[in-house]
């Protein structure tokens, strides 16, 4: 379930992006200084990407590499921007998924340990329980013996007392 929801969040980005790079690319008409930051950030990525392609391809990495002219380093500057902006995006999107799983799994463990504790609490209230019949169950057993032994000693007085009775 979570894929097709990924694809479709991504989608919405990258069709997000599109009017992000036109801004862009408005603003870097407008602005000088913003045009040529942008432009020295697409000339050295240019420079990057064709140098790790050279390696890549084992071409020669000695010849120099040829800039961009102005509008394509626009044009790759607003893409580079705008697919950063999709990356960090979805980087946040993930990592705030990350913080409210972990945040979930913290609460059901939470919930695991106060039944542990509750379940152990129970059993040393049972074990108590337990105990305490045990004991009660001893002092029953002691004063059944002391009435035995009670009544084995009357009967036998009882019985004393009957013989005398008759030899009188």
């Amino acid at each position: 379930m979570i894929l097709p929801v990924f694809k479709l969040c991504t989608l919405a980005l990258k069709t997000l992006c599109k009017p992000i790079g036109k801004r862009i690319k408005k603003q870097a008409g407008l602005n000088p200084k913003f045009r040529q930051s942008i432009i020295n950030v697409a000339q050295a990525n240019h420079r990057l990407s064709t140098t790790l392609q050279r390696h890549i391809y084992n071409r020669a990495t000695d010849i120099a590499i040829r800039p961009l002219n102005e509008e394509k380093a626009v044009q790759a500057a607003a893409d580079l921007l705008g697919e950063l902006f999709i990356f960090t995006v979805a980087g946040t999107a993930v990592i705030f998924e990350v913080q409210n799983r972990s945040r979930s799994e913290a609460r059901k463990e939470e919930l695991r340990k106060q039944e542990l504790e509750a379940m152990k609490h129970k059993h040393e209230e049972l074990a108590r329980e337990v105990g305490e019949l045990k004991h009660r169950l001893e002092e029953l057993e002691q004063i059944e013996r002391e009435r035995s032994i009670l009544d084995f000693l009357n009967f036998r007085h009882s019985k004393e007392a009957e013989n005398r009775i008759k030899y009188v």
